[in-house]
């Protein structure tokens, strides 16, 4: 007889986005002539770069060829575009790194899923609430949640309230924690740390013997000088800090998969006689034996987003989705919503009118204005009564929905 890992059983319904899915799917049956303008899934619309669809059809056509055709790459990827992430998006920064610290994957969302595997069960995980749902399910998924609370949280997580009081950014946690996921520029709320905030927590984390798990997908979208793009600018993180990267949101890689995550060699773990470790080579040996790499043509693609045309147009393309999130966040602000984001990420976060719960606005958005936005309550319990718009959308889609919702 089969037996099921009952933490399964322990994940609340079904995952954020598919439930998103589903509520679109029963109301475009109910109406099927909808003119549904969406909103609501981070993904992007604009093309790849030209420089990246160049790069890929020449890697693509050598591998028609005998004499330049690959087979298996290296599972951490390849050293030419991994030698242009440490050129190009840390050395600037005064950060420096080894290539062998640098790992090349399918998307961000795979890593911070999967790196949690490398810890033991007992750890003690703190994450923000509201919260990318990915580092909670996947922990709930290892054992590490315990029971389900009812408002939603689990006994054994430390939750971090992100609320109006405190700037939408977390506090220190109150208890112990022994892994930290942090992500900035914020998704959902799209808020930022300065280096100062930053600090606090390599501190805690330095004091603690913890792990941060950092998430900085979207630090191509910061604005702010004040702000750092990596947990690395920070003293002493290489110490206690795990950093992950993607191409998804800053160069339209969505639909072809490729990030990368940092695992300096400074990064310990202790077993149960408490002796330390280095984390990056249990990582390296959870690759190599369920990754199989990036394909090539990918990684090749990726790699001319560092020349000079490449950088060019994947500005222009942020610039853009920026735009769309000034044009929302200024256009909700003047309908009198209180909102934040929108500066330095492409996700804006709004308070539903009246404190409506953040599904009963999901439906009423999608059935009086036909825009898909993304429910608070999806994030966390600290989520209910706000609503996460994305600016991923096309110039005219953002602006019809934002005359759709001035009606509403």
């Amino acid at each position: 007889m089969a037996l099921l890992n009952e933490n399964y059983l322990g994940l609340q319904g079904s995952y954020l986005f598919s439930e998103i899915a589903r509520r679109i799917e029963q109301f475009k049956q109910e109406v099927p002539d909808a003119d549904l303008i969406r909103l609501g899934i981070g993904d992007v619309t604009q093309p790849l770069p030209p420089a990246v669809i160049e790069a890929m059809q020449k890697a693509v056509a050598e591998m028609g060829v005998q004499e330049t055709f690959r087979g298996y790459g290296p599972e951490q990827g390849y050293d030419f575009l991994i030698n242009k992430i440490i050129e190009q998006d840390f050395r600037p920064r005064g950060v420096n790194l080894a290539v062998d610290e640098v790992f090349v994957s399918d998307g961000a969302k795979c890593d911070t899923g999967n790196f949690q595997e490398l810890f033991a069960q007992e750890n003690v995980i703190a994450v923000s609430d509201p919260v990318y749902p990915v580092y909670v399910d996947s922990n709930v998924m290892a054992g590490r949640s315990g029971p389900v609370r009812e408002n939603g949280q689990f006994e054994k997580i430390v939750y971090l309230p992100c609320t109006e009081a405190n700037g939408m950014k977390p506090d220190l946690p109150q208890r112990r924690a022994d892994m930290i996921y942090l992500c900035f520029p914020n998704n959902p709320t799209g808020m930022t740390l300065t280096k100062e905030e930053l600090k606090k927590w390599v501190d805690y984390a330095r004091e603690n013997r913890s792990v941060i798990l950092f998430d900085a997908a979207y630090e191509a979208y910061i604005q702010d000088e004040r702000a750092p793009h990596s947990i690395f600018e920070i003293e002493g993180a290489r110490e206690v800090a795990v950093e992950f990267r993607s191409f998804s949101k800053t160069a339209g890689f969505t639909g072809t998969r490729c990030a990368y995550t940092v695992v300096p060699k400074e990064v310990k773990v202790y077993d149960s006689q408490g002796r330390a470790h280095s984390l990056n080579s249990f990582w390296l040996r959870r690759q190599t034996t369920k990754f199989n790499g990036v394909s090539y043509p990918v990684q090749a693609a990726a790699a001319a987003i560092y020349t000079e045309a490449g950088k060019k147009q994947v500005r222009e393309t942020i610039a853009y989705y920026m735009e769309n999130a000034r044009l929302i966040r200024e256009g909700l602000t003047r309908e009198g919503y209180t909102v934040f984001g929108g500066v330095n990420a492409p996700y804006i976060w709004l308070q539903t009118p009246d404190r409506l719960k953040s599904w009963d606005f999901f439906d009423r958005l999608m059935r009086q204005a036909k825009v898909v936005g993304t429910p608070g309550a999806g994030f966390g319990a600290n989520g209910e009564g706000y609503f996460r718009l994305t600016a991923f959308g096309t110039r005219e889609n953002t602006l019809r929905a934002l005359e759709r919702i001035k009606k509403m």
